[in-house]
């Protein structure tokens, strides 16, 4: 299991992190996604721990609470010693219902920060992340209230979480100017089966030295290999329960047919290939993985020792390519000059 620094910071995380979405199952959206109780999500963690996973990532609304708490207990249950683990976790999402129980209000975010780090039986939140974008609430107010918790120690670096470009680099000039923690990562939906990350957000995070957490790398379920033109799951699985995210499916299709022979070629599943192109992506930091069953997981570790080729990065990209669209197309025409001159530049200097 490789680590890899999370943004500019000098904190590294595993390439691959628990995800616990799948702990509590109380009511809701939560039940359908799973119903995971103390002892089986314990075993999970567990099993992620022995792997060489430090990084779990969870959130207050998840099971309106019972994840973290689980998160927690587990944690203290199987002795994990601090320094050893980050532990994220989110803030946004209704908690209550009081006209100020959401958002990113100083006022939420301070009792959210208080009622996460009792639930989780915890001194400090390792990664701190803004859960969704408040139009209500100015970012100078947010931002200034994470930045207190970070100088109280209640948290040691902050994220967000489902931004646009735009708001994330307007974030991150206000932290500049007004000397506030900026945000070390983002965690974003990013797949084989829908790459609209790439057009703006990836090369701002470059740009901007922001760490990339992924969520739903396998599409809600879709690219787990159980699904295809003539295949569509059963009743029980989760695609079928909970239709998320929206995704293209005769372009999620092209992927899986791309994908089976490649898996078949390694002797893995096609969600193996499906997580180890994530992983060769350079502006990857960790990809978040979740399960049910203690095989589920086994299965997602296992794409963390699956290299794939050139040629086989090459098929899939191809087969998942995103369609030309306005200003990508003009910036491809216009610059292919000057990034030639570049290019030949380089090569030149390697010579000499």
């Amino acid at each position: 299991m490789r680590n890899n620094p999370l943004g500019r910071t000098g904190l590294f995380v595993s390439e691959l992190c628990l995800g616990t979405m799948t702990f509590g199952g109380t009511g809701g959206i939560w039940g359908q996604i799973g119903d995971l109780q103390q002892a089986d999500a314990e075993r999970l963690v567990g099993q992620a721990l022995d792997a060489g996973i430090n990084f779990i990532d969870t959130a207050d609304v998840y099971s309106s609470g019972a994840s973290e708490q689980i998160t927690g207990r587990s944690l203290k249950n199987l002795k994990v010693a601090r320094d050893s683990v980050v532990v994220a976790t989110k803030v946004f999402g209704d908690t209550g219902a009081g006209p100020n129980a959401r958002g990113l209000s100083r006022s939420h975010i301070a009792d959210g920060v208080k009622a996460s780090l009792a639930r989780l039986q915890l001194d400090h939140i390792d990664l701190y992340q803004l859960h969704g974008f408040d139009a209500a609430t100015p970012m100078e107010e947010t931002l200034a209230a994470l930045d207190q918790l970070v100088r109280h120690g209640h948290v040691r670096y902050v994220g967000v979480s489902n931004w646009a470009a735009w708001q994330i680099a307007k974030a991150l000039g206000i932290s500049e100017r007004l000397g506030l923690a900026r945000f070390a990562s983002l965690q974003a939906y990013y797949t084989v089966a829908g790459r609209d990350l790439e057009r703006e957000i990836v090369p701002m995070l470059k740009s901007e030295g922001v760490g990339l957490m992924v969520w739903s790398p396998l599409a809600g379920g879709l690219l787990s290999g159980k699904y295809g033109r003539d295949t569509q799951g059963d009743e029980g699985s989760r695609r079928t329960k909970f239709d998320f995210p929206p995704v293209n499916r005769e372009r999620a299709y092209d992927c899986i047919d791309t994908m089976r022979p490649i898996a078949q070629a390694h002797g893995a599943t096609v969600a193996q290939v499906a997580l180890a192109w994530l992983l060769h992506q350079p502006q990857v930091t960790s990809v978040i993985v979740g399960a049910k069953r203690p095989e589920q997981l086994a299965d997602n570790l296992g794409a963390a020792e699956l290299v794939l080729s050139a040629e086989e990065l090459k098929l899939i990209d191809a087969a998942s390519a995103l369609p030309a669209e306005y200003p990508g197309w003009m910036f491809e025409r216009q610059g292919e000059y000057r990034r030639k001159q570049v290019a030949d530049s380089a090569v030149r200097a390697f010579a000499t």
